[in-house]
């Protein structure tokens, strides 16, 4: 545990920090050479780098945070999706499924025949040869 003995805490802290602050520098320096037409090349504040020692918990906090929400509105989906495939057992879903499919596929055929009929033209019934 961090608590029991926290200079080691402290110590292992820092040196991340010295880490991220390397990093983020290095990735500046980088950046910088990069020639001014690059498409890789980004409009960086030199005061980034500073931050980035302080900023790296934020971002790992509310990663984690993030994962966790989609960890439970995924567990919440699945139970809740569940129970209704138990509960109404009327396929209401494959049905509205098969029309929206049928509607859309219908369209795009449609309109690629038209396409096909515009650049084409008419086919010949009795072609010359």
């Amino acid at each position: 545990m961090p608590t029991n003995n926290p200079t080691y805490f402290c110590n292992g802290f820092f040196l991340l920090m010295v880490f991220m602050f390397i990093c983020a520098g290095y990735a500046y320096l980088v950046n910088a050479r990069l020639a001014r037409d690059d498409p890789k090349k980004r409009d960086f504040h030199f005061g980034a780098i500073f931050l980035a020692p302080i900023t790296w918990i934020f971002f790992l906090l509310a990663s984690i945070m993030i994962f966790i929400l989609r960890v439970v509105f995924y567990v919440l989906f699945l139970t809740l999706f569940t129970i209704a495939v138990l509960v109404i057992r009327k396929p209401f879903l494959f049905v509205w499924l098969d029309k929206i499919a049928t509607k859309i596929g219908n369209k795009l055929l449609g309109a690629n025949t038209f396409l096909i009929k515009v650049v084409f033209g008419k086919p010949i019934k009795n072609p010359q040869t």
